[in-house]
């Protein structure tokens, strides 16, 4: 993804979270001059990756697949006590996250507000195959059952569990504009706990065709 591309997704995304009433930390708008000075007591932030996601799975087409995320707050397994994590989502009508899985996060996934939320679910088979055996889940805590790849559609204020070993992949339901995201979950790790049913990219690579407006987690390591 080239970073005018990025810059102008963040833009959007301010916008949109501005216009919900979604209030971001105030580290989320730090340049680098602010990170220089703040570096040594932001170690949380860095470590766990917090702050701004964006990611097209590697597929060179954000609108059709991508998502952006902003993690909130995150722990670190066996490094501190934060046991939770919390993340906001924009979705995109027929935006898609592709087919996917936990090996060890258990999440709630809820529609803060805007359109619907479309989530597909299977079960995974211990090859990390896609089984097809009814999905049992709960929506705001309520059961529900579906047929293998059954979909289950989340309106404005409503909720899902997935467990570890669900399959989901979601995008916005056609016609009911972009929607904004929660995740409540256990701890958060991309880099190990992320099961993708096809090859995806999680992280995209980047051609820094112009300064970035502000760091993604990806950018840490590079530019701090």
């Amino acid at each position: 993804m080239k970073r005018s591309e990025i810059n102008q997704i963040l833009k959007d995304a301010e916008c949109f979270l501005k216009e919900k009433n979604f209030l971001l930390p105030p580290w989320a708008y730090w340049n680098l001059e602010d990170w220089s000075r703040n570096k040594k007591n932001a170690q949380e932030v860095i470590n766990n990756m917090l702050g701004w996601d964006i990611t097209d799975f590697g597929s060179g087409d954000f609108n059709k697949r991508g998502l952006f995320l902003f993690t909130i707050r995150n722990g670190k397994l066996n490094v501190d006590k934060k046991t939770y994590a919390e993340k906001v989502m924009i979705v995109e009508e027929n935006q898609e996250t592709p087919m996917h899985y936990h090996w060890s996060k258990m999440e709630d996934i809820i529609n803060r507000g805007g359109g619907n939320l479309v989530i597909e679910l299977y079960n995974a088979t211990k090859d990390d195959d896609l089984d097809n055996t009814d999905v049992e889940y709960k929506k705001d805590g309520v059961k529900g059952i579906v047929k293998a790849g059954g979909k289950v559609i989340l309106t404005p204020g409503e909720s899902i569990t997935l467990e570890p070993g669900m399959y989901h992949r979601f995008y916005g339901e056609e016609g009911k504009g972009r929607v904004l995201v929660g995740e409540v979950s256990t701890v958060n790790d991309d880099s190990s706990d992320n099961c993708f049913y096809e090859t995806v990219g999680r992280f995209p690579v980047i051609e820094e065709d112009e300064d970035p407006l502000y760091l993604l987690v990806s950018d840490y390591k590079n530019f701090l």
